[in-house]
């Protein structure tokens, strides 16, 4: 497995860690369908929550959460789109948050945000 590979894997395991924490209960993780993957799928209260995670080390390549454009939000959108298709999910609400993550040469948390209902039009 490849370095990006062990630190994504470790980002989102760091990310469902802190979901808990905050009172998420975790639905799934790692959904995949032809239009890519979703990282994390929570929910929180009555709204399901799909998380993008991004994790780097370090930032001077940027900051994790740049990684997240137009374009990955419409491959999410899609993604999303086919799962909620598939699971005939109920819910109030629906959301896509980003936690961006980022460690330091030993893989200690440096930084981690949470943006939260990020815009998916």
């Amino acid at each position: 497995m490849s370095d990006n590979l062990l630190i994504g894997k470790l980002g989102e395991q760091i990310a469902v860690r802190y979901l808990c924490d905050k009172g998420f209960s975790i639905r799934a993780t790692h959904f995949t369908s032809h239009w890519g993957e979703l990282d994390i799928i929570a929910q929180y209260k009555s709204t399901l929550v799909f998380v993008e995670v991004k994790t780097r080390v370090g930032d001077l390549r940027g900051k994790p959460y740049e990684a997240v454009t137009l374009h990955k939000i419409r491959s999410l959108r899609r993604c999303i789109d086919y799962y909620l298709l598939s699971n005939k999910a109920d819910y109030m609400g629906l959301r896509l948050d980003v936690v961006s993550i980022i460690l330091d040469a030993n893989h200690q948390v440096v930084e981690l945000k949470h943006f939260e209902n990020v815009p998916t039009s």
